[in-house]
């Protein structure tokens, strides 16, 4: 009963360090208690690639208003380019391959790919490019160009730059990054859906992205690879 006791008390304190996490002082605490001595709280200029194999974007969208279908862009690539001086200085960019979606129903995927959503073969590429990095309080938000379905929206989001592990013998150091944002599918296009009798859409217009990206930077005098 005491050990139990111990286990519930360690989850509500790690619920409220989660549900604190909007600000950076919080989560350089919370990453210095249980992450260990490795993580930094500031990392070093440059440009960091993004890592694929631990890294996802993802997209959630309502079905029927009664759960939300997940779904992931598996081929991508990105990059962040960090001034440590001045964040405002820094940018990010990404390119997804729409053909990559990924929902887990191969019916689905086809449908999606098809010009009923994404249109794959007219529109192969979802692209962000920021075009502006500011510092609100404790926040960090950045602007940028998002194109889908050859459609090109701003789009304003915050993001969290969630840690900092320092250089080793195979990278010049890395940086992860959290981001999560609401875009409705309909600006870009993206319209097919009827409502359900109840005027419930059967697919929601309003589309949760949803990033985690772990980025390195290249060792210094490693050779480039094309």
């Amino acid at each position: 009963m005491k050990r139990a006791s111990l286990l519930v008390g360690f989850a509500l304190f790690a619920l409220v360090v989660l549900s604190q996490s909007g600000t950076q002082a919080t989560n350089n605490t919370f990453l210095e208690r249980f992450s260990g001595p490795d993580v930094k709280k500031e990392g070093t200029t440059g440009t960091y690639n993004f890592d694929k194999n631990h890294s996802f974007i993802s997209f959630r969208v309502k079905h029927m208003g009664l759960s939300e279908v997940p779904g992931f862009f598996r081929d991508f690539k990105g990059t962040v380019s960090y001034n440590a001086d001045d964040i405002t200085k820094s940018s990010v960019e990404f390119t997804a391959q729409a053909k990559s979606i990924d929902t887990g129903v191969t019916g689905r995927d086809n449908h999606l790919r098809t010009p009923d959503f994404f249109d794959v073969d007219k529109y192969p590429e979802i692209t962000f490019k920021s075009t502006k990095v500011e510092k609100k309080g404790k926040s960090v938000i950045v602007t940028g160009d998002f194109t889908m379905k050859g459609v090109t929206k701003s789009l304003t989001f915050p993001f969290q730059i969630a840690g900092w592990l320092p250089a080793d013998e195979r990278s010049g150091g890395k940086m992860g990054i959290a981001a999560e944002t609401t875009i409705n599918r309909r600006d870009y296009g993206v319209n097919w859906g009827t409502n359900l009798p109840s005027g419930i859409p059967v697919v929601s217009d309003d589309v949760k992205i949803v990033l985690q990206i772990e980025a390195g930077k290249a060792k210094e005098g490693a050779p480039k690879t094309n």
